[in-house]
């Protein structure tokens, strides 16, 4: 799907993990802890295929608990097809996201950035997620986002205190 106007929404969203820069990097080439954190609550994720390295990818299928949420790819869950162009050793991943669905305001190709960097001890975790598809409101996408990376942080976090 080539982007329009209405397709070039960015949506982005940050937190400061009290964790080394490589075991949040870890937590993105290890299928089960990103099985764990990439769902946002109130959903869970399970891999169709999973090749966390760079030029690899994932297909994974996420359903929620809640009925009453808007399904983009059949009548209970979510099917994203994600190609992983860039790993770049810790401080940059780069997802082309395939939503699949037959409606037009959810289909398209999303491409996420994601950048880790050393801060105050810990790691800070930004992410940029370009060419948002229009039936996704801004607002939940970024709850969506807030609520992946309040989960990364838990993951990761449990590991840095054990």
């Amino acid at each position: 799907m080539k982007p329009t106007k209405k397709t070039r929404r960015t949506d982005h969203a940050e937190r400061l993990i009290a964790a080394p820069l490589v075991d949040v990097f870890a937590a993105f080439t290890s299928a089960e802890k990103l099985a764990r954190w990439l769902p946002p609550e109130g959903a869970a994720g399970a891999f169709e295929h999973s090749d966390l390295r760079e030029g690899g990818g994932f297909r994974l299928r996420l359903t929620f608990d809640d009925p009453d949420v808007e399904t983009k790819s059949d009548d209970d869950s979510d099917l994203v097809a994600v190609h992983i162009p860039v790993l770049d050793d810790g401080r940059l991943i780069v997802w082309e996201v395939e939503f699949v669905s037959d409606d037009p305001r959810f289909s398209g190709t999303m491409a996420m950035h994601w950048y880790l960097s050393r801060k105050g001890g810990g790691t800070l975790v930004t992410v940029d997620a370009h060419h948002v598809p229009p039936g996704i409101s801004a607002k939940d996408h970024e709850a969506g986002l807030t609520s992946s990376l309040a989960k990364l942080a838990a993951v990761v976090e449990e590991r840095a205190v054990s």
